[in-house]
């Protein structure tokens, strides 16, 4: 759940991204198709330290919010698919051919005569 830092109250634009770094609410112009790369412009100072455990963002109201970060990612669940698999053989198969230097001869292909 996220928990407010500062009320900022900032008015967001269609075309503009917005996001928080060193304590300001910063806005670039949106990625779009045969324009040039917008240069960011600080829209607010919200005069606050911002710690590495949480994220920060703008929420709906034009606030900045942070959540706590989820380090390590989402624990995933052990599929009985993976739990089935065995060790492969072949490759200790392989392996001892290979000791033993030995290759499958090519059998010839030939047309018979009659």
């Amino acid at each position: 759940m996220a928990e407010k830092v500062a009320k900022l109250g900032v008015s967001r634009e269609k075309d503009f991204m917005y996001y928080v770094k060193d304590g300001g609410v910063w806005k670039v112009q949106r990625k779009q198709p045969g324009v040039p790369k917008g240069r960011p412009e600080k829209v607010a100072d919200g005069g606050f330290e911002m710690d590495t455990n949480y994220i920060y963002f703008v929420d709906r109201d034009g606030d900045v919010a942070r959540a706590k970060r989820a380090v390590g990612g989402q624990k995933r669940k052990k599929s009985t698919r993976a739990a089935k698999r065995r060790p492969a053989r072949k490759a200790k198969k392989v392996a001892k051919k290979k000791a033993k230097g030995g290759k499958k001869k090519a059998a010839k292909r030939g047309k018979k005569r009659r």
